[in-house]
């Protein structure tokens, strides 16, 4: 049977969202996975980020990050879930890490001074857009984590599709 030689584009869009505050040491994509659209409030825990349709799968454009208020640096890991329990290190690829800077609440300037998006916009500097669009088979998941707490919270958003 031949490949599939036409462009594929989604069926419908799909923004899937979370809002971290608090830490995940493990590097493996293991801890407690909270549902998608919720805080995750609690050391240990990750934030489910994009659930791929469970049929034909879904793809994610980019990923979007933004602060909330103050928060202290701190890193984001993205890992990629095999649809099994994420308990289990093997069933989860990390995919990227991304610098979060410290930033400060104000009411009369910009807290986020700069967008930080996940493919980085080539207009700003040019980090690796091959991850993107990221793939997704039917029912995987996007994962993502904080490597230190912080005082406000991050929302992460991704924006995409499924088929």
């Amino acid at each position: 049977m031949a490949g599939n030689t036409s462009q594929i584009f989604s069926k419908v869009g799909v923004i899937g969202s979370c809002k971290l505050q608090a830490a995940n040491t493990a590097t493996d994509g293991t801890g407690t996975l909270d549902a998608a659209g919720t805080a995750t409030t609690t050391t240990g825990h990750l934030g489910t980020l994009f659930v791929a349709d469970g049929t034909n799968g879904g793809r994610v454009e980019r990923i979007r990050f933004m602060a909330e208020g103050t928060n202290v640096a701190t890193v984001a890991r993205i890992f990629v879930n095999n649809n099994s329990t994420n308990g289990t290190a093997m069933n989860n690829t990390l995919i990227a890490e991304v610098a979060l800077p410290a930033t400060t609440a104000s009411n009369n300037s910009l807290i986020n001074a700069s967008v930080i998006e996940v493919p980085t916009p080539p207009q700003l500097t040019t980090l690796d857009l091959t991850a993107f669009p990221l793939v997704l088979p039917p029912s995987y998941k996007l994962m993502v984590c904080l490597g230190t707490a912080v005082a406000s919270f991050w929302d992460v958003t991704a924006i995409g599709g499924s088929y």
